[in-house]
C-alpha cells in the first residue's frame, strides 16, 4: 500500500501539521492505521482530544486514494518525510513540511544549492550581480534556489537554466498555479531543468500570507541563502531570518547607503551577515568544491549492463583485470575496452599502473544497496 496517499490525505486536514503528524507516524506502525484509528487511539498518539474530535469529522469527507489519484493525474508528485528522496537539508530544518507536492525532478546533487533571492525591483546593477551568479554557480554543479518572483528570483532562475544549470523554485502556492502569471513559460524551463516545489496543496491561490511561511523551504533547501538587493521590509530578509535560524550562513550584497534596494541588505551585513564580495570565496567558504566532488559517484549511473558489472565488483577496492574477469566472466576484451571508457567518464581510476578502483572509493550501486537494507 502507497502510504503517501495517506500522508496527503492528513495534510488536507486543518489543525494536523507537520509536529502533529510526526506524532502520528511515531506512534502507529504505518500512517495508514492512524487515518483509521479510533478516538482514543488517536488521543493516545499525541492528538489533543478537540484535535480528534475535528479530525474525525474531516476524514469523512476524504478519501485517500481519490485525492491522491486526483494528484497524479495533474502530473504533480509527492514526497513525503518518509521518503527517502525527501531533501536532507530540508529534514533538519524544526518542523518540516510533512509532504512536498512537485513538478519536475528531485535529484540528490540537488543537495548542493544555494538560495538566491532579492527585491521585486532589482537595480542593473543588482540584475548584473544575479545573473553572474546564478550562472557561476550552474557552471559549477550548483542548483539554484528561488522562489519565481518577478525580479531578481526569475532572473536567477533563468541564468542558472541558460548556464545548463539545475535550478528549484519554491511556490508560495499549488505547483499548478503559475504566479506571476507571465511566468509560465519559465515554470515550464523549471520543470526541464529542475523543480517545481510547494508545500500547498495543488489548487491554493498565491495568497499573500502563503509567501513568508514558504521561505523557509527556500533557506531550508540550502547550503547558503544570498540576498542581493531587499528594502527593509523585504520578503528576502525573512529568507535570510529563516537561514540563521537554520544555522545556514546568510551573505548579502553590499550596495550604496542611499538606495531603497541596497537598505535591508547593508543592514544584514550590519547584523553579522557574510558581503558577498567573491564568487570563488563564496565556494571555499562552503567547501562546495569538495562536497560536490565527494558526491559525484551519486550520479555515477551505469550505461550498461557491463558497467554495471564492473561497478559492481570493484567496490573502494582497486583490482586488477584478471580479478575483474573472474568476478564478472565478461571477456578481457570487454572489460578492457569498458573501462576504458569508464575511466573517460569519471567512473573508475587507475592506481599502481595495473589496477583498477570506483572514483572516489564508491559506487553508486554499493551506496544505493546500503540505503534499502
Amino acid at each position: 500500500m502507497d502510504q503517501r496517499k495517506f500522508w496527503v490525505a492528513f495534510n488536507a486536514i486543518q489543525g494536523i501539521g507537520p509536529a502533529r503528524l510526526q506524532k502520528l507516524a511515531s506512534y502507529f506502525p504505518d500512517l495508514s492505521t492512524a487515518w483509521y484509528a479510533s478516538r482514543a487511539e488517536l488521543c493516545a498518539g499525541g492528538l489533543p482530544e478537540r484535535v480528534c474530535d475535528y479530525f474525525i469529522t474531516g476524514r469523512k469527507k476524504i478519501d485517500p486514494d481519490q485525492k491522491f489519484d486526483e494528484i497524479l493525474q495533474k502530473g504533480i508528485d509527492v514526497l513525503t518525510l518518509d521518503d527517502e528522496l525527501y531533501p536532507r537539508r530540508l529534514k533538519e530544518i524544526n518542523n518540516p513540511p510533512s509532504v512536498l507536492f512537485f513538478k519536475g525532478e528531485y535529484i540528490p546533487t540537488d543537495e548542493w544549492a544555494v538560495a538566491i533571492v532579492g527585491t521585486r525591483k532589482a537595480s542593473s546593477y543588482g540584475k548584473q550581480i544575479t545573473n553572474e551568479l546564478a550562472a557561476f554557480l550552474a557552471s559549477h554543479d550548483i542548483t539554484v534556489v528561488s522562489g519565481m518572483a518577478r525580479g531578481v528570483d526569475a532572473i536567477a532562475h533563468h541564468a542558472a537554466i541558460k548556464a545548463n544549470g539545475r535550478t528549484i523554485a519554491v511556490l508560495g502556492c499549488g505547483v499548478d498555479v503559475i504566479y506571476p502569471p507571465e511566468h509560465r513559460g519559465l515554470s515550464e524551463q523549471i520543470v526541464q531543468q529542475g523543480v517545481l516545489i510547494s508545500d500547498y496543496f495543488p489548487g491554493t491561490p498565491p495568497e499573500s500570507v502563503n509567501f513568508p511561511p514558504r521561505n523557509r523551504i527556500i533557506s531550508g533547501l540550502s547550503l547558503a541563502t544570498i540576498v542581493i538587493e531587499a528594502g527593509q521590509k523585504s520578503g528576502a530578509l525573512i529568507t535570510a531570518t529563516y537561514a540563521a535560524e537554520h544555522g545556514r550562513d546568510v551573505y548579502a550584497l553590499p550596495g550604496p547607503i542611499y538606495a531603497q534596494q541596497s537598505k535591508g541588505t547593508n543592514q544584514l551585513i550590519a547584523q553579522g551577515a557574510i558581503p558577498l564580495l567573491d564568487y570563488d570565496q563564496l565556494l571555499d567558504n562552503l567547501n562546495i568544491r569538495q562536497d560536490a566532488i565527494m558526491e559525484k559517484p551519486r550520479a555515477m549511473i551505469p550505461e550498461n549492463e557491463n558497467e554495471e558489472k564492473i561497478l559492481t565488483c570493484l567496490g573502494s577496492e582497486a583490482l586488477i583485470i584478471d580479478e575483474i574477469l573472474n568476478m564478472t566472466n565478461l571477456p578481457v576484451q570487454t572489460i578492457s575496452a569498458t573501462l576504458s571508457m569508464m575511466e573517460l567518464k569519471g567512473f573508475v581510476t587507475q592506481v599502481e599502473g595495473v589496477k583498477y578502483r570506483v572514483s572516489h572509493g564508491k559506487s553508486v550501486l554499493q551506496r544505493s544497496t546500503k540505503n534499502e537494507k
